[in-house]
């Protein structure tokens, strides 16, 4: 075995954690690959014999194409609204040359929510926090990638902290059942069950859309159990996609496929009931205050 092959092993031994890692920091499943891969080309044409710490290299080398790849970017979504919103709910976003389901497992042991919330942070407030909080690299690792001293660096953290768990605007009492009952909403709607809607919507309750989230001729407002209920269920598809979050400081949820925020929903619960939610699109998804609910 030559020295290359016998490299190339080296690598692969640490390539399902650089992928982990670089999933993480970009939010996509192809991007991430694209990064492990770059890495293994820069490998491949450094002198190994000179790295001490190859874990350590590929580890930076990696977060280092992250940055540059999060910094590089010009928007938060890759296409425009009018196409994600007419595509079928299991192709929405679906952009990466990944396997889809695979993107969705990936995005969900991550969490959508928290790659939603991740998404609003700066490149480097990103790569800061998701090392340290995600993956336990010390500060002085990170500082060289984010060009900052291992203080700042650690103020980009924190700082990336307090963004992605938010505040709070209600006491926890209240938000303990706001979260109850919209994870309620969220499973009987994911499941296209008329009776659990039923059980969670008041007899009056409202809901209100925007234009983009609704197909053509769809009305923007729907009222009383019955008909929310039915058009949640009709219109609900991509429930799957859904997971609860804070929005605004209050219990909501973001509908995000592959880690992708698509739509935010705002909930007012009186007695145990949803008297009235609202499903914003774009572009009022960035006037939004998202942040991950604790557990």
């Amino acid at each position: 075995m030559d020295e290359q092959e016998l490299l190339a092993q080296r690598f692969e031994m640490y390539r399902s954690h650089l992928r982990a890692v670089a999933y993480r920091l970009l939010g996509s499943l192809s991007e991430a690959d694209d990064a492990v891969q770059e890495a293994w080309l820069r490998l491949s044409r450094t002198d190994a014999g000179a790295i001490e710490n190859l874990p350590g290299w590929l580890h930076t080398v990696v977060s280092r194409l992250c940055l540059d790849m999060l910094r590089s970017r010009t928007s938060r979504r890759e296409e425009p609204w009018e196409q994600l919103t007419h595509r079928a709910p299991a192709d929405a976003l679906a952009d990466d040359r990944s396997d889809p389901e695979e993107a969705a497992v990936m995005a969900d042991s991550v969490g959508r929510a928290l790659l939603v919330v991740l998404d609003t942070l700066t490149p480097a407030e990103r790569i800061a926090f998701v090392l340290h909080d995600g993956f336990a690299v010390p500060f002085e690792q990170i500082a060289p990638v984010v060009d900052r001293s291992p203080a700042t660096t650690k103020k980009l953290a924190s700082r990336a902290r307090r963004k992605v768990r938010g505040t709070p605007v209600v006491p926890p009492a209240d938000l303990a059942e706001q979260r109850r009952v919209v994870e309620a909403f969220l499973a009987a709607a994911r499941d296209g069950d008329l009776a659990g809607l039923l059980a969670v919507l008041a007899p009056d309750v409202v809901r209100r859309a925007d234009p983009a989230a609704l197909p053509p001729g769809v009305a923007t407002t729907a009222r009383g159990a019955h008909t929310v209920a039915e058009q949640t269920v009709v219109l609900g598809r991509r429930a799957q996609f859904a997971a609860p979050a804070l929005v605004n400081g209050a219990v909501g949820a973001v509908v995000a496929p592959y880690g992708r925020l698509l739509l935010a929903l705002t909930f007012t619960v009186e007695d145990g009931k949803i008297t009235e939610y609202e499903v914003i699109a774009a572009p009022r998804l960035e006037l939004l205050d998202l942040a991950v609910l604790a557990m």
